[in-house]
């Protein structure tokens, strides 16, 4: 994930002075940064907040309708995340022997290459009953356009004490208000690359608050070849489906979109199924109509010929310019960077042991078909913690999950308070 943060070149607004931003939800006019923090005085939210908890339903259920949902896939992913049973139980999942409350004011900074990862961040702090302020990038596209006008309709009719604590604002970048922000939080939420996170690191935070930091991560699919082989050509279609939903949906540059497909099993096995699933994915793509323009098919081709100049490369073959496949000289080889939308490197290993010695600590998602629960309990234990994050099928790489990058959000969204009786 990436995003604009850099305060290198940073240029204010031509209607924005260097400490003020556009507040985009609720809507309003531009605003010093001193006042948008004065109009987040009201911390009377509790954890679960019923009001909270009506709002965030009544968003899901809107982003769920029928003619945005086919517009825009991606949130209906987003609404059904947001259906009251959800809210309830991520909200019952934290009791315990402790007393949880809000953390206090919450900002946020998002990636401004995947629009949904903001309102997953944002909703669940905000269920846990905390003031927060979300900074969307200038450079947020189409969907996150989508979202807002969405939250808008759903305001109206929503308790107050909505617009009263939560802000989404926007703002070129300025030193001047990432550091207003910053020294006012109580946690500080960072999606974005490592050197985004540097350089937002930059700005102090209070002695008691601190920093969540999602870095750069990478991300590759596991499958066990005579299973896609014995798997009825239906089954093969359907995954193929949900490996092109995990990986074009954001032009693959989501941190969670795989990059690599290791094949587990003999030589001969691993060849024909990687050769079969190849050829689904690519009449999948045609299907949905998935393309890339000509400059990031020159950038793949530049990408994918240069591992084959390195020698990490066996052969690359390119199905028109949505799709490029990388056999490699051998799965170490793997690559972690982003080789263009649509290009999978494919490496065989002879169990998934071998993982193991492979796996780095930036690596987030493993994608899986044809494995027990039991032998990815096994790996789990195995990885100890070096590296994955999230083992989920072929098809799940996008669901955002409470639990993401090893981090419970909602617990880290709220504090402990100790009572004994």
């Amino acid at each position: 994930m990436s995003d604009d943060l850099s305060p290198r070149d940073a240029r204010p607004g031509r209607d924005q002075s260097p400490q003020t931003v556009d507040v985009l939800f609720p809507k309003g006019a531009a605003v010093p940064v001193e006042e948008l923090l004065k109009q987040l005085a009201d911390d009377s939210l509790q954890m679960g907040d019923e009001r909270i908890r009506d709002f965030l339903a009544a968003f899901g259920r809107r982003l769920l309708r029928p003619a945005l949902a086919r517009r825009h896939p991606e949130l209906g992913s987003l609404g059904f995340f947001l259906r009251p049973s959800e809210l309830a139980r991520t909200v019952a999942e934290l009791g315990g022997e402790h007393v949880r409350v809000p953390r206090g004011l919450i900002f946020h900074l998002p990636p401004a290459n995947v629009d949904t990862v903001f309102v997953y961040s944002w909703a669940l702090s905000a269920l846990m009953g905390n003031r927060n302020v979300v900074r969307l990038s200038p450079r947020s596209g189409t969907v996150a356009q989508a979202i807002l006008e969405t939250l808008h309709e759903t305001l109206a009719a929503a308790d107050p004490v909505v617009a009263a604590t939560q802000r989404i604002i926007s703002y070129h970048r300025s030193d001047e208000v990432t550091a207003a922000l910053s020294a006012a939080c109580d946690l500080r939420v960072v999606w974005g690359g490592d050197e985004a996170v540097r350089e937002i690191r930059r700005h102090p935070l209070a002695p008691h608050a601190r920093d969540l930091t999602f870095p750069d991560r990478s991300s590759f699919a596991v499958m066990r070849a005579a299973a896609w082989l014995c798997a009825p050509r239906a089954a093969r279609v359907s995954i193929a489906e949900g490996f092109v939903n995990d990986t074009y949906w954001f032009d693959q540059a989501a941190c969670s979109s795989p990059r690599t497909v290791f094949w587990v099993g003999d030589e001969d096995d691993c060849e024909a199924a990687r050769a079969d699933f190849t050829g689904h994915v690519s009449r999948v793509v045609t299907v949905r109509g998935w393309g890339v323009d000509a400059a990031m098919a020159v950038e793949k081709r530049v990408s994918t010929y240069g591992l084959a100049a390195d020698g990490l490369a066996e052969s690359v073959e390119f199905h028109g310019n949505a799709l490029a496949c990388v056999r490699l000289s051998a799965a170490a080889a793997a690559p972690r960077r982003w080789l263009g939308a649509g290009t999978f490197a494919h490496a065989r290993l002879e169990s998934l042991a071998e993982l193991v010695a492979l796996v780095e600590r930036r690596d987030q998602t493993m994608t899986h078909f044809g494995f027990g629960r039991g032998e990815l309990e096994e790996l789990a234990r195995d990885l100890a913690g070096r590296g994955v994050d999230r083992m989920v099928p072929v098809g799940s790489a996008l669901s955002f999950h409470r639990v993401w990058d090893g981090v419970d959000l909602p617990a880290e969204f709220t504090r402990l308070v100790t009572v004994i009786g």
